[in-house]
């Protein structure tokens, strides 16, 4: 498993305290346009504004200040020229044609439409961006036609016919969940009741590791276009991003990837054979040929005695019993360990990867492979004991495991004694020292060790 890229804190959002600024967040909600659910009044309020600065009006013999003539959202930060007419400074564009190098609307351009494409073509056309450094912008277009904001970005990822915003990219996709999603797919916020604060749309890379709480996010954001590894579903507002899927979607494959065995969900390279089917293959009530494709590899893993008869296509205890030995074999614990096979899971069976079950007996822990010995890159690490351990109050051998680890690696410096088996702040702040040393910031460096803080200590 690859490094996590660095992780690089980002909010869409313009926290400027500059009093245009302020004005400008108190009262655009009613500056928006009337194609969008603008009130009327403040346009023409607008317009007053722009009379007055125009005509020099005076109050008592002297011109008014000169901030009294800036229209609401006027800052010299905000990307391309002042909005014009009574159209607002929003931090995105709205529906609009494909555009020429000139800024007006490209010869022939067609009503917004969806086209076939691929997953490869929609990573690849946002890898192309990205590489060019895109300004960001709300107002200019690209070369291709496309605006350069986050709305837009994705319109030229799927291969849109126009422009289009976060109040309507959904109306070209279908709602997935969290497990569904495949590279090329979208997390998307459309704030309704006020679409300047918060709205943004990502293009989901792939997870970063096994854990998916981090994914890699294509984005078209301040300053420029960019790929970093990001929290799901995003750094704010992240509980109301849905997920989508492009309608014009086909098959193939993403050329290049985020990092990570969570990629394999249903979109890594590999045959038929190999490619995650989906959780909805899995569980209680399923009963296909992808449970007997699983029940077959997990036997040939160590799991024969898990099963009375078979395995066959419909689910049953035994192959959630499997699955789950066969995860606490890799060292998985908690959710990661449920007995539900997710990508990784399905990775590491069809292609061989990891620790095989151990025998009856042996217990939870780690075993050899049938080379002997054990494998991967965190052969010899003790297993994860969980992320209840590692909290206020709590003791646990694991904890002076864990200190002692943490000065071996070079990261004990606010220990004044021990390590010891008690939990202390000394430990959560050599943990974040650790976790920081790996790129990781903001939920991904808070001190408690997860899952994938455990295997980088020990490997």
């Amino acid at each position: 498993m690859e490094d996590a890229p660095v992780f690089e804190e980002f909010d869409p959002e313009s926290d400027c305290d500059c009093p245009g600024c302020i004005h400008w967040r108190r009262t655009t909600a009613h500056a928006l346009p009337l194609r969008l659910g603008g009130h009327p009044a403040a346009h023409g309020a607008r317009r007053v504004l722009v009379l007055a600065a125009a005509a020099g009006t005076v109050l008592g013999g002297q011109a008014l200040p000169a901030a009294a003539s800036v229209e609401v959202g006027d800052h010299p930060a905000r990307p391309g020229a002042g909005p014009a007419g009574d159209e607002p400074d929003t931090p995105q564009g709205g529906k609009s044609a494909l555009h020429g190098s000139s800024g007006s609307p490209a010869a022939g351009a067609t009503a917004a439409a969806y086209r076939s494409t691929t997953r490869a073509a929609i990573i690849n056309r946002a890898k192309k961006w990205v590489a060019a450094k895109v300004p960001y912008s709300m107002e200019r277009y690209w070369s291709d036609g496309y605006r350069q904001d986050c709305s837009g970005f994705v319109s030229m990822a799927w291969n849109l016919s126009g422009n289009e915003w976060t109040g309507s990219l959904d109306k070209y996709a279908v709602r997935i969940s969290r497990d569904q999603l495949q590279p090329g797919d979208i997390l998307l916020f459309h704030n309704p009741a006020n679409p300047t604060k918060g709205s943004h749309v990502t293009i989901f890379g792939g997870w970063t590791d096994y854990t998916r709480t981090h994914y890699i996010a294509y984005e078209q954001a301040r300053p420029h276009a960019r790929k970093q590894a990001t929290p799901y579903a995003y750094w704010s507002y992240g509980d109301r991003y849905l997920a989508y899927r492009y309608k014009g979607v086909t098959g193939g494959t993403p050329g290049g990837s985020a990092t990570g065995s969570g990629l394999g969900s249903g979109s890594g390279s590999g045959s038929s054979a190999t490619r995650y089917p989906g959780a909805g293959s899995f569980g209680p009530g399923a009963n296909n040929s992808h449970v007997t494709q699983l029940g077959k590899a997990l036997v040939a893993r160590g799991g024969k005695r898990f099963y009375r008869s078979g395995p066959g296509p419909r689910w049953s205890e035994a192959d959630r019993g499997a699955t789950r030995a066969f995860q606490r074999a890799q060292g998985w614990r908690g959710k990661d360990a449920d007995g539900l096979p997710g990508p990784t899971t399905w990775s590491y069976l069809m292609k061989g990867k990891g620790r095989n079950i151990p025998a009856a007996g042996a217990g939870g822990g780690p075993a050899g492979d049938p080379a002997g010995g054990p494998t991967g890159d965190s052969a010899g690490a003790p297993a994860y004991p969980g992320r209840g351990v590692f909290r206020p109050g709590q003791s646990h051998t694991a904890i002076e495991q864990l200190g002692r680890q943490l000065l071996k690696k070079g990261f004990g410096k606010h220990y004044a004694r021990g390590p010891g088996p008690h939990w202390a702040e000394s430990d959560r702040r050599n943990v974040e020292a650790f976790q920081r040393a790996q790129g990781w910031r903001g939920a991904a460096a808070d001190g408690f060790p997860g899952p994938e803080t455990w295997r980088r200590l020990f490997r």
